[in-house]
């Protein structure tokens, strides 16, 4: 059996979490800015997988953070759409520049 190396799992993750980063900052859609940080909260939660992997593989701790994790990133989801929604009814755009010189 091949022994899988700890690295080989938190590359892609830092990777995934860059990613995340990177579009969070640089893009203008409020719908963009959402999957960017679904992208960082799904790195964290592989992050969680792996060091309870290889830390306590007895346990199931990292598992369940990942679990509440993955709960509360749908969670904010839905809210998250929820407001772009009622700011695209209201001003027809998801524009971050735009949105901010409205007035309500």
């Amino acid at each position: 059996m091949m022994d899988i190396n700890i690295l080989m799992y938190l590359v892609p993750s830092l990777i995934m979490f860059g990613c995340g980063i990177y579009g969070f900052i640089t893009r203008k859609n409020m719908i963009a800015i959402l999957i960017s940080l679904e992208l960082m909260l799904n790195s964290v939660d592989i992050n969680f997988a792996v060091f309870n992997r290889y830390l306590f593989p007895d346990q199931m701790d990292g598992m369940f953070f990942a679990l509440f994790a993955i709960a509360i990133a749908a969670a904010e989801t839905a809210i998250a759409l929820a407001i772009v929604i009622n700011v695209f009814r209201i001003a027809k755009k998801v524009d971050i520049n735009q949105i901010s010189k409205l007035k309500f």
